[in-house]
């Protein structure tokens, strides 16, 4: 059985990339109650797989509009998350925040989104990775942090607040 001391994240590669975008505005966060795909049940922030030819900025936009039909005002790279999970698939995450946003949230195929009041964070009904670096993103300090899963249950993590950011995203 895979174990997270056992993964040589050094040379660590994923199987896709994706994004998260966070809107927090008025002490209040935009989630979403994911209605497919993986984590489909979870509360979540929009988000997606990067598509070919798009940066992970343009991805986060992207992925807003189409999951939540409202388009976030200059939104900053604010945290990376590697998931390895035991069946092999991998996932590279950059996390994104927005302190605004244009139109209003509506329900698509994707999501249900909720404006939810910071104090009221949700983490049971999150990934259990969530409860670790969200603080960070609410606190707007950067972080890098590394997963191990089986399906939904965390196996190991390591999480790293920074200062700063590197000077761009990975991709």
């Amino acid at each position: 059985m895979q174990t997270y001391s056992n993964i040589d994240w050094a040379v660590w590669q994923p199987v896709e990339k994706a994004t998260l975008l966070f809107v927090i505005k008025n002490d209040q966060v935009l989630l979403i109650h994911k209605k497919r795909g993986l984590g489909a049940g979870k509360v979540n922030g929009p988000g997606g797989r990067l598509d070919p030819g798009e940066d992970s900025r343009q991805c986060a936009i992207r992925e807003v509009e189409e999951e939540v039909g409202v388009t976030p005002f200059a939104p900053r790279w604010c945290g990376e998350l590697k998931f390895q999970f035991t069946d092999g698939h991998a996932i590279h995450g950059l996390v994104y925040r927005a302190g605004d946003c244009h139109g209003t949230p509506q329900e698509t195929d994707e999501a249900i989104p909720f404006w939810c009041p910071l104090d009221q964070i949700p983490y049971g009904q999150m990934w259990m990775d969530d409860r670790i670096w969200f603080p960070l993103l609410l606190a707007d300090r950067f972080f890098s942090s590394r997963y191990l899963f089986a399906d939904d249950v965390m196996l190991g993590c390591e999480l790293f607040p920074q200062e700063a950011p590197p000077a761009s995203p990975p991709f």
